[in-house]
């Protein structure tokens, strides 16, 4: 029996990891242990440091991978990795703890420390080319761009490519800067080609070490998101046969959008719809679609909408794409509303008036699309 309450304290002894150490002149200060977590910064524990800035945190030990945790007196951060039951050591000097603290405990917390210094640099280089008025709009955002170019290429290739299955090349990848314009992702997979291939290194040496986990879950997700959004989009032209052209105004359309809801064009009798054929993967789709926000937005409120027929193939792309837009958005899988509406290339829209009768086609538009609007709108 004494041989097995033994084992049962061992084995609750091994749940935990714990976080000790110094911080000086930090008296009467609030030190805070919280976890990093993908669901937002979770407080664990708390302690109000005494004369001589001791302090002992213990709490819960990852699971299925590497979790990271922050110890934080004020505006003074400490981050730091946590992959099993191991203890951390911390001790600084609260006026100086972000920079100049030691740790022990885990060899990938010092490379951690590392880049929160060099991090906490560059922010501070941003802000000074961002407050520097003398400098001309294009040479301050020359500056800047160099700025974080020649810091992703450092965290490349000295945190992230040597050994991605490390702690630290997680943090590195899913790191954020802040500068006067708020706060950003430093690597983005979802705009920049680049990127993705720094995400796709971590997420696939996480995948092998740490298939279950929700932080290999993350990484991989928005590798796979950016592959596509990245993608060099294919040139494509419809081939229609003409003896399947209707020419007998509005034909009802009902296509189905991301939650899989038939959305029906003749539904919207009453308004006055574009009815938009589009690839979200085209290279101009991105400033299309901003130009098709802006007249939304301006015009909703008096009857404009918009059914935008999506021809992507790739469905997953699709609903990332058009997840947030404010219009109808469905997808075409077979061609029949192509062949309908005699589409031959894209992007090709239709301008229907209140009675849902086709009274513009873009191929032989007069004049923009916003006055074409105007005028429907006026009706």
């Amino acid at each position: 029996m004494a041989l097995m309450a033994l084992m049962m304290t061992a084995c609750s002894q091994g749940d935990y990891f714990h976080v000790e150490g110094t911080i000086e002149g930090a008296k009467d200060s609030m030190l805070y242990l919280v976890q990093n977590g993908l669901e937002g910064v979770q407080r664990l524990d708390s302690v109000k440091l005494k004369e001589d800035g001791t302090f002992a945190f213990k709490a819960q030990a990852p699971g299925e991978a590497p979790e990271f945790y922050a110890l934080v007196a004020g505006h003074h951060v400490v981050h730091f990795a946590v992959d099993s039951t191991e203890t951390i050591t911390v001790k600084a000097k609260l006026s100086s703890m972000e920079r100049d603290y030691s740790i022990e405990g885990n060899e990938s917390n010092l490379k951690i420390k590392e880049i929160s210094r060099l991090q906490q640099d560059v922010q501070a280089q941003l802000i000074a080319v961002e407050k520097n008025q003398d400098l001309l709009p294009g040479d301050q955002r020359d500056s800047l761009e160099n700025i974080l170019n020649d810091y992703k290429e450092r965290m490349k290739r000295d945190y992230i490519v040597g050994n991605p299955m490390l702690e630290v090349a997680y943090f590195a990848v899913c790191q954020s800067i802040t500068d006067l314009g708020g706060t950003f992702q430093l690597f983005n997979p979802l705009t920049n080609r680049d990127d993705v291939r720094c995400y796709a290194a971590v997420a696939t040496a996480w995948d092998g070490a740490y298939p279950d986990a929700p932080r290999t879950k993350q990484l991989c997700n928005m590798a796979i998101k950016g592959m596509d959004n990245t993608a060099t989009p294919q040139q494509q032209t419809l081939e229609v046969d003409e003896e399947k052209v209707s020419e007998t105004g509005i034909i009802d359309i009902e296509l189905p959008d991301i939650n899989g809801n038939l959305r029906s064009i003749k539904k919207l009798r009453g308004k006055v719809v574009m009815i938009d054929f589009t690839m979200y993967g085209a290279k101009e789709s991105a400033e299309r679609t901003r130009i098709m926000r802006s007249l939304h937005e301006k015009y909703h409120e008096q009857g404009f909408e918009i059914y935008q027929i999506s021809l992507d193939e790739d469905l997953h792309f699709w609903k990332f794409a058009c997840e947030n837009l404010p219009w109808v958005c469905v997808h075409e899988t077979n061609g029949t509303t192509t062949n309908i509406y005699n589409v031959k290339n894209l992007p090709t829209f239709f301008l229907v008036n209140r009675n849902n009768e086709i009274v513009v086609r873009s191929d032989f538009m007069e004049g923009s699309l916003e006055s074409n609007l105007l005028k429907l709108l006026a009706n």
